[in-house]
């Protein structure tokens, strides 16, 4: 069976990529030629190149299986990441926001934040890397800015304080925050449920609007992404 791309039909900058065994995957449309950032598969198809976006290693991708429903990204936006890593979502965030846009990758790990760079920011223009504590805003509001879109993914207690704490700072009005809350990193004494609902009431008495939480099993056990707005 031929190899196909389709766009996918709601979220822009995000592809289907039909494989030779006839079953379909996620891609992004790769800012880098050429270069992969943690061995995904690249699809050249028509002059293009696609990365294939798995969603085992990737709580926005598993987050789009589950069933979000509303997109807060496009081509242009500016993303603050925290809790960047080695940049595997966050590289595909890059090919979605493309050359116009922004993501500014905040990471604590001086090791982690070296391969960051060494490997992905070194070849993505749009990829800005700041070595910081995401609990500590202040520390990197000289360099970041507005955003439209504040992506969470820390191994932290406190997570939704933190995304609130950085909106204060740098979201936009009726901007878009996506968290991937971890029960384990938060709280291992209580159930996973109760950890969750207890971040999500966190997250509004902020002056959140809770738009989706989305159970990301079998992709991440134990993790919820939760799709919120900013009050406008």
């Amino acid at each position: 069976m031929p190899l196909k791309v389709k766009p996918h039909e709601a979220f822009q900058g995000v592809y289907w990529v039909y494989l030779e065994d006839g079953s379909r995957r996620l891609a992004t449309l790769n800012l880098t030629p050429g270069r992969n950032v943690y061995g995904e598969r690249l699809i050249r198809l028509k002059g293009k190149e696609y990365r294939v976006w798995d969603a085992y290693r990737s709580k926005l991708a598993a987050a789009i299986l589950k069933g979000l429903e509303t997109w807060p990204l496009a081509e242009g936006s500016k993303v603050l990441y925290l809790g960047a890593a080695t940049g595997t979502t966050a590289s595909h965030v890059s090919d979605i926001v493309g050359e116009k846009g922004k993501v500014f990758c905040v990471e604590f790990s001086e090791r982690v934040m070296r391969e960051l760079v060494s490997n992905v920011c070194n070849y993505r223009s749009n990829m800005i890397p700041i070595m910081a504590d995401a609990r500590k805003p202040d520390e990197y509001r000289w360099m970041v800015g507005k955003v439209d879109v504040i992506y969470c993914d820390i191994a932290q207690p406190e997570q939704a304080k933190v995304l609130a704490d950085n909106a204060d700072l740098f979201l936009k009005p009726e901007g878009y925050g996506l968290i991937a809350l971890k029960a384990r990193s938060i709280d291992v004494t209580k159930e996973p449920e109760e950890v969750f609902e207890r971040e999500i009431e966190v997250l509004r008495g902020r002056g959140f609007n809770v738009l989706q939480e989305i159970v990301l099993e079998p992709y991440d056990k134990a993790h919820v992404m939760v799709l919120v707005r900013r009050q406008g």
